[in-house]
């Protein structure tokens, strides 16, 4: 696939997809009805983490219809019972980032939650998918990927 340069949450909008799909709380997946579309993920690295924390509303609302609006937000607040023990690492930075996505069937707000030693990232990626199989692992060759810019 030919690199297409910069991608970030804003260009779902006006977008059409036929699925939207979490995935092991770990990934969140826009296919398109051609097979093409987008995986937001992070890629993880030595002494953090980042998963989805919460998703409010129905994903399922994110089908069928164009995207109007989407949004990126983070916090690096400190958590109220903030963890210190983060299993192999200790929990010395947290940040939390919300997509809220708007269509004309309601709207839906992902929060993704990072933690690390303080020395590595907690940002969400965003690749686009070339098509066919949905199924990312074994198919690393149908994405390209680019990091989202805050």
């Amino acid at each position: 696939m030919t690199y297409l340069g910069e991608v970030t949450v804003k260009n779902l909008i006006g977008q059409t997809f036929e699925s939207v799909k979490e995935k092991d709380g770990e990934e969140v997946l826009f296919t398109r009805a051609d097979g093409t579309g987008f995986r937001m993920y992070h890629a993880q690295s030595c002494c953090e983490s980042v998963s989805i924390a919460e998703i409010v509303g129905d994903l399922s609302d994110l089908a069928g219809t164009p995207i109007l609006s989407a949004e990126e937000s983070s916090s690096e607040d400190e958590p109220e019972h903030k963890a210190t023990d983060c299993g192999d690492y200790e929990c010395e930075s947290h940040t939390w980032t919300f997509y809220r996505f708007a269509t004309a069937k309601g709207p839906v707000v992902i929060r993704w939650h990072g933690s690390s030693s303080g020395y590595y990232g907690e940002t969400v990626d965003i690749e686009e998918i070339a098509g066919g199989n949905d199924d990312t692992e074994g198919n690393e060759q149908h994405y390209t990927n680019c990091r989202i810019n805050y």
